[in-house]
């Protein structure tokens, strides 16, 4: 039978399967199935339910709607989970025995984020609140002949990708729900972030995150602070510059594991776990031994609403967590005496996972570069799987998919360089073809070896796709991931074309006269780099880019401080910043160019693409520029269907020119 080349529209067909949840008793599972609904425009996300014993799955949620975050009650009695069938995202729960979900909620800003109380009669819950309100207070209703009003703030952080700007009154908080009786109590207060985080198994203790300062704009750290419930008593887990998060308490509240990077490198700096000892108050760190990120730093374009744990506990006190390195993510598994080990094989992706309480099992989402994703059963200590979903499986079997090689070579000043080729659809030895080169966000992220519908359809309309991880990228250690800091242009630019030379020298098959180079966020900025330093490139796209640092300071969201961190200076140095901007060398820009921006993205704002379409056709050049309505900077992730589609024929559409 002859397969099927990828298309645009398969993101039609592809289903994303996502957070596993182990039942307590370990006889079976829920997960969450997302799925695109071209009518709706939208997606669609359901728990389905599956029995660990008979392999059965059955789908727990219906409708339209988003439904996430599924977790069980501590007897394995109910399932609460967290729904938008009504809007805003409110708490819901579900009788394992089955029957209709039963909404607990009804808060005017919905909820982020619960945790199970251990007694099953209530559960802790993070929401928005007005300072001087509860979450529990309803809004007035607006007219629909409202006037607009101004907006006024006196601080940096002020706006916000993916929520525009934001309400400088708005906390969030945490509190509990009754489910009984629905009564809703708030805990925390004060025009601070309250995160969250983690209930001890007894119920007598909570750990949160905070963010106690009320100017947020040069403020990076979110600490852990942990509550006696019954005392109110409070203590600092952890209080320093940094990021700490994902806490999980042992089995016997002894010990807290959490996740977290301090501001060493800034947000270059390698994630670690660390355990806390309740009793002594002191914390270490297990993976210190590990020279990569703790966490999942892939960049793709499938998995929807991906929610893995930081860390999980088994009642052995061993611990599992994931780690990117070499283009992988792997699990991990840590013991409290220093023991630290991959505990899944290579050359694939695992986005999702659980443990049994046990240890005996991990449930896990995995995907590589030929397969979107499945949940298998991982008997660990055997090495032995089972897939236990079979979501993709006809997908697969009438899918040409492309398997890549590995590329890897020494930069000449010593880094490792790793990536990826895919040869085109129907390849046939001692013919020509184009290629493109396919640049990564971040620049702190990395590719992988997981499924990229968008590398299968560039491989499916007959061009090879390089795609590779720069200095720069995550995986490969922490001076690799922080050599792109000051050198925007430089070393990682190098990495790329000598790539580049190395596929070319060691595949005859690439027509060198029809070379294509995309990119976005990052990959933007280095696409506009590379047509900027270089004719090599007879066609590019340049989607949600950067042209010009000087201007990115003030307008994106993170811009102030994203300046600093990467190029080491703000407005008091625009020499710099104009050094590091493509748009100083738009003159030297002969390469065709598509310019593909969202109007609503905040983080890398479109002025940074009117800028450079507006200049390139002063110029005469040859540029167009396309601008997605009601898209923001995760467009080619998370946008509209039919907006990612326009995406996808637009970049297919001027490679055409290879």
């Amino acid at each position: 039978m002859t397969k099927k080349a990828v298309e645009i529209k398969d993101l039609l067909q592809l289903v994303s399967v996502t957070n596993p949840k182990i039942s307590p008793d370990g006889k079976r599972a829920v997960y969450v199935q997302t799925k695109m609904d071209e009518e709706d425009n939208t997606y669609h996300a359901h728990i389905h339910h599956l029995s660990l014993e008979t392999g059965k799955s059955t789908t727990w949620t219906h409708g339209k709607g988003r439904n996430s975050q599924p977790a069980w009650s501590a007897d394995g009695r109910q399932l609460a989970f967290l729904s938008d069938r009504n809007d805003k995202n409110q708490l819901y729960v579900l009788s394992a025995d089955g029957g209709e979900a039963r909404a607990i909620t009804d808060f005017e800003k919905g909820i982020s984020a619960f945790r199970w109380s251990p007694c099953g009669t209530k559960i802790w819950i993070n929401a928005m609140a007005e300072d001087g309100k509860t979450f529990t207070d309803k809004e007035e209703k607006e007219k629909e002949d409202k006037k607009p009003e101004p907006y006024r703030t006196s601080k940096m952080k002020y706006k916000m990708d993916g929520n525009g700007l934001v309400k400088q009154e708005v906390h969030r908080q945490i509190g509990f729900v009754e489910l009984e009786s629905g009564h809703a109590k708030q805990l925390t207060e004060g025009p601070y972030h309250y995160g969250l985080e983690a209930i001890s198994h007894d119920g007598k203790k909570l750990v949160y995150g905070a963010v106690k300062e009320e100017n947020l704009d040069f403020v990076f750290r979110q600490s852990l602070f942990l509550r006696d419930l019954e005392s109110g008593e409070e203590t600092a887990i952890i209080e320093e510059d940094g990021y700490y998060g994902n806490a999980v308490f042992s089995f016997d509240d002894a010990h807290i594991a959490f996740v977290g990077q301090s501001r060493t490198y800034q947000n270059a700096t390698h994630a670690e776990v660390y355990v806390y000892n309740t009793a002594e108050k002191t914390s270490q760190c297990l993976t210190e031994g590990i020279d990569a990120p703790v966490g999942d730093y892939v960049v793709a374009d499938h998995q929807q609403g991906s929610d893995a744990p930081g860390v999980i506990w088994t009642k052995d006190d061993h611990l599992y967590f994931q780690v990117s390195t070499e283009g992988d993510v792997r699990l991990y598994f840590a013991s409290l005496d220093g023991a630290v080990y991959p505990a899944t094989p290579e050359d694939e992706h695992v986005y999702g996972y659980d443990i049994a309480r046990d240890g005996s099992f991990a449930l896990a989402a995995i995907s590589n570069p030929v397969s979107p994703g499945e949940l298998y059963k991982l008997d660990i200590s055997a090495g032995q799987r089972k897939a236990v979903t079979t979501c993709n499986d006809s997908y697969m079997e009438e899918s040409e998919l492309i398997a890549p090689e590995k590329v890897s070579f020494t930069s000449e000043d010593g880094f490792h360089v790793h990536g990826w080729l895919m040869k085109p659809r129907g390849f046939e030895d001692g013919e020509n073809y184009p290629l493109v080169v396919n640049i990564h966000g971040g620049p702190h992220a990395m590719y992988a070896n997981t499924f990229v519908h968008e590398m299968q359809l560039l491989a499916a309309n007959g061009y090879g796709v390089l795609y590779i991880n720069p200095r720069g990228s995550h995986g490969y250690g922490q001076a690799f991931v922080d050599a792109v800091r000051g050198d925007y242009g430089g070393g990682d630019y190098r990495d790329i074309l000598a790539a580049l030379d190395q596929v070319i020298e060691t595949n005859p098959w690439v027509d060198t006269t029809r070379l294509g180079v995309t990119g976005g966020s990052y990959g933007g900025f280095m696409t506009n780099w590379i047509v900027s330093h270089t004719d090599r490139f007879k066609a590019a796209v340049t989607q949600r880019s950067i042209s010009n640092w000087i201007s990115f300071f003030g307008v994106s969201d993170i811009g102030y401080y994203f300046s600093d961190w990467q190029h080491g200076v703000g407005m008091e140095n625009v020499e710099k910043l104009w050094e590091h901007s493509p748009l100083k060398y738009a003159k030297d820009i002969h390469t065709p160019l598509l310019i593909l921006h969202s109007e609503n993205d905040h983080r890398c704002p479109i002025e940074q693409g009117e800028q450079l379409f507006i200049t390139l056709k002063s110029m005469q050049k040859e540029a167009e520029f396309v601008r997605f309505p009601e898209a923001d900077h995760n467009l080619s992730r998370t946008g509209k269907p039919n907006l990612r589609f326009a995406r996808l024929e637009e970049i297919i559409g001027w490679m055409k020119r290879l």
